[in-house]
């Protein structure tokens, strides 16, 4: 065989090795039906507060647009005067960020848009579009008083390469990533969290005593799965600071379900056993050093040895060959990103009014997402090394993917309706569930090393 030819012959195999196993369309009867065969227990982590320039910024893998392959990106120092020069992307981010970004909705609004209080309207036309230039900006106004000018832009625009997040990295390497995912609100963790389990925060905008006190009446995955003979556990670091996000929710308390909430320890036994439910949905701990949802304040090496340890448990576990596991973030913590968040349609009538660090009040209306955050399908059952782009919603349009997508396709799993026109709208991965099982997934994982 000649040397072109073979070199010929090896790109067409490694380009074929990208491409998922199936020919189906998303929301086809087809894919569904796959879906429905294939899968039958459904692993989701969420971790914290991260974005997809800064987490998975040094991943090499083609097709996964970050600063690595398509930037450097930059940011200035002051929007209101670029005399003061600017910063951009590079490699190598910390261990631990003592001083977290902003990721309120206000502080989300001026990262994207420059400004506490965007025009509502002129953002729903159309004629206003995040410019991505106001990260930098205020984490100086944030923290300037207080820290270093130049350690506080590359807290919010430096990337992990790589060998830092080797973890990370082997199944980025592995499984499936999404390279348009987004958060289902501009804004922080207990609201996005909620939304990702029920498709609406019901109008909170920020991390209040509601999620504490169960005070969230709107249906839920939980209680769609126990009122038609599914099976769930959510299990929980019992360190806390996120969820359980089964909590939340007036319902679980008042049917006596709490009994499903349990210690992250029992996981493992379960897995081990092979008596994890049909969905099992996992709560890291949070926050600072010890806790190991990867939020700023603690340590990324930590968070890589809980994805690795849940990964490690389902792959040694009887059942593997059954699962889909989603390894997702719930938004991205005030992390640089280029990816403009699109809009979207609105869960429901409610809004969010909050006074903003300029003294006026801003009212959010739940009709955009919020940016990119890391998040793949890991299983036998999906391709190796394959970046999925935006996806199709029900109608066929091209979309980008949010949290909403999760809802959406376990609702074709388990026959369930979307809860609302949010889910309803956003698009559904169930297409990139394979027709035949892998036999090369990693049996473990890397140990991460903890760095500067």
């Amino acid at each position: 065989m000649q040397a072109s030819a073979l070199l010929g012959l090896l790109a067409f195999t490694a380009a074929a090795a990208a491409i998922p196993a199936t020919p189906r369309q998303a929301h086809s009867d087809a894919s569904i039906q796959n879906l429905k065969t294939q899968i039958k227990n459904v692993v989701v982590l969420v971790m914290e507060n991260r974005s997809v320039d800064n987490l998975l910024g040094g991943q090499t893998l083609k097709g996964l647009e970050n600063p690595i392959q398509n930037g450097p990106y930059c940011n200035p120092y002051n929007l209101t005067n670029p005399a003061e020069g600017t910063v951009c992307s590079a490699s190598r981010d910390y261990d631990s960020i003592t001083d977290d970004p902003d990721h309120a909705i206000y502080g989300n609004n001026f990262q994207f848009y420059g400004s506490f209080t965007p025009d509502n309207a002129r953002i729903a036309g159309g004629q206003l579009t995040p410019s991505q230039q106001g990260f930098v900006h205020e984490q100086l106004r944030l923290y300037s008083a207080a820290a270093n000018r130049t350690e506080l832009s590359t807290q919010v625009m430096n990337y992990y390469t790589e060998q830092q997040v080797p973890v990370l990295t082997t199944l980025v390497q592995n499984f499936v990533v999404f390279n348009h995912w987004h958060s289902d609100i501009p804004g922080p963790t207990d609201p996005n969290r909620a939304a990702l389990v029920s498709g609406t925060s019901y109008g909170h905008g920020s991390n209040d005593m509601a999620f504490l006190k169960h005070a969230f009446p709107q249906r839920s995955i939980f209680q769609q799965l126990t009122e038609t003979g599914h099976s769930w556990i959510n299990y929980y670091d019992t360190a806390g600071g996120t969820g359980p996000d089964a909590g939340f929710f007036n319902w679980t308390y008042n049917t006596n379900n709490t009994n499903k909430i349990r210690p992250l320890k029992n996981f493992y036994s379960d897995a081990a056993a092979g008596s994890l439910p049909e969905f099992t949905y996992i709560n890291p701990s949070c926050c600072g050093v010890g806790t190991n949802s990867m939020h700023p304040s603690g340590l990324i090496s930590d968070g890589e040895r809980l994805i690795k340890s849940v990964y490690d448990a389902l792959r040694a576990g009887p059942q593997w060959n059954d699962t889909l596991f989603i390894l997702s973030f719930d938004e991205t913590g005030g992390f640089h990103d280029h990816v403009p968040p699109p809009l979207a349609l609105r869960p429901d009538n409610r809004t969010y009014t909050t006074r903003t660090p300029s003294g006026e009040r801003y009212t959010f209306e739940f009709n955009r997402l919020g940016g990119r955050i890391p998040t793949l399908l890991i299983s036998p059952w999906v391709g190796k090394g394959y970046v999925e782009q935006k996806g199709r919603d029900a109608q066929g349009k091209i979309v980008s993917y949010s949290a909403s997508s999760i809802l959406r396709t376990l609702g074709y799993l388990w026959d369930f309706a979307p809860f609302n026109a949010r889910v309803e709208g956003a698009p559904s991965f169930e297409h990139l569930v394979r027709t035949s099982a892998r036999s090369d997934t990693p049996v473990v994982l890397p140990i991460p090393v903890p760095f500067r």
